[in-house]
């Protein structure tokens, strides 16, 4: 993995070496999954991961907002946006984790 980043090469190269096929079928395994939630969120639907988490595509209102340079009030339009959310399984192996490395660090 590439410094605190996790990116598609790196989840290529994970498939690649857990799943002994080729790095071509993996990179195509990756990048068609990455479609089908994307293309799910784009249809309003929301994708469920067990033990992961939910994406959801979330309706913003038009508002109000300021231009932070001039202070100028400028409306913002309404728009739609991809909001996650971590199920309480990768929650507690997130702090668990956490926890782990604290101790380790104090001893």
């Amino acid at each position: 993995m590439t410094g605190g980043t996790l990116t598609r090469a790196d989840l290529t190269d994970a498939i690649y070496r857990s799943l002994g096929i080729s790095r071509n079928e993996s990179s195509n395994f990756v990048e068609r999954i990455l479609e089908e939630v994307s293309a799910s969120l784009e249809r309003g639907e929301t994708v469920k991961i067990s033990s992961f988490g939910t994406f959801s595509v979330r309706r913003k209102k038009q508002r109000m907002g300021r231009n932070p340079k001039t202070g100028e009030e400028v409306p913002i339009t309404p728009r739609r946006v991809a909001t996650f959310r971590a199920s309480h399984v990768m929650k507690d192996q997130i702090n668990k984790s956490l926890a782990g490395r604290s101790a380790a660090a104090a001893e």
